[in-house]
């Protein structure tokens, strides 16, 4: 079984099928079961403390699997920035042959990977930003609906009008991102012109996805309603699980408190213990809408070979039931 299209063409996989990058969990075990199962994968850059760490990640993931796998580079204005720089060194000497980017524009880092040979899909949340990334060179771009995990923008524009909006004007291949957990879903991004699917929230409640059996199953005992958008007030929303912590960010927000009042509380190092520790009430921790649709904790290869499988069926199914007038 495999369902090609210019997606898994241009960028070399099996299945249309994406897991893109996730802080703290994009790692060389989850990373390589996504290759392994002819998805494509993408080890989590900044998820390791330095560059000759990520380094020995890439080396990490290439002792579990000979198909190609990418890295995520996420590019955000900081005070005191990563060395992005030699990061981007990093993926090019040890020839990886596909970067997401995300975050800041992709322009500046497109001189490197291309000089290497690397393609680049960048992950954006609206169709002008989408257009840009086109404009500048990018191969692919990963369009993300309001029903993501983590930061779905500030438009609010859900992935059933922003997937068709974007492929409608965009010549590169698209992957479409923010609420897919599921072969229903594949088919459904396909008819809407999209060329695969990337997923985050349904890799984490996999059995190789390095965060504690807890989080899996809250993910799994979790509808579709259980999760905050964080920072709103504040125009730098992020969707996370709701908890605790992340019900105080939000009251704190509202009333109108400032970040300093809920630095700490959103601090990474406190996500970061959810994951390792499975104490839920950690810290914030990133989910997506789509956890309404999970109900198990399949192996990853379980998990692609179902979702192209039910895509399979789903879209021969509905060709069956579409009359043509004669």
């Amino acid at each position: 079984m495999a369902l090609r299209t210019r997606f898994t063409e241009v960028f070399g996989i099996e299945h249309p099928v994406v897991q893109g990058g996730m802080q703290w969990v994009g790692r060389a075990e989850l990373v390589a079961a996504v290759a392994e199962a002819g998805g494509l994968g993408f080890l989590t850059a900044l998820t390791q403390p330095t560059p000759e760490d990520l380094a020995k990640e890439i080396a990490r993931c290439r002792e579990l699997t000979d198909r190609p796998f990418g890295v995520n580079l996420t590019i955000l204005p900081a005070i005191d920035p990563p060395p992005y720089d030699e990061y981007r060194r990093v993926i090019v000497e040890s020839g990886i042959p596909i970067v997401e980017t995300a975050g800041s524009n992709p322009e500046p880092h497109l001189p490197l990977f291309h000089e290497h040979g690397v393609k680049v899909l960048h992950k954006c949340t609206s169709v002008r930003h989408a257009l840009k990334a086109e404009r500048v060179g990018v191969d692919g771009v990963s369009i993300d609906g309001f029903e993501c995990a983590g930061h779905p923008g500030e438009d609010d524009v859900p992935g059933l009008v922003l997937i068709p909006a974007a492929t409608a004007r965009l010549s590169v291949p698209v992957v479409a991102s923010g609420g897919f957990a599921d072969g229903r879903g594949l088919a459904a991004a396909l008819a809407l012109g999209a060329d695969g699917i990337n997923m985050g929230t349904r890799f984490m409640a996999t059995a190789e996805a390095p965060v504690h059996r807890n989080v899996k199953q809250a993910i799994v005992d979790a509808d579709e309603r259980a999760t905050d958008l964080i920072f709103r007030p504040l125009r730098n929303t992020a969707r996370v699980a709701r908890n605790a912590v992340s019900t105080e960010v939000v009251r704190i927000l509202d009333e109108g408190g400032q970040f300093p009042d809920v630095r700490e509380l959103v601090a990474g190092a406190r996500g970061r213990t959810v994951f390792e520790t499975g104490e839920l009430d950690a810290g914030v921790w990133t989910a997506g809408q789509c956890q309404g649709l999970i109900d198990d904790i399949p192996t990853v290869a379980e998990l692609v070979h179902r979702i192209v499988a039910d895509a399979e069926e789903v879209l021969g199914r509905l060709a069956g039931r579409v009359v043509v007038p004669a």
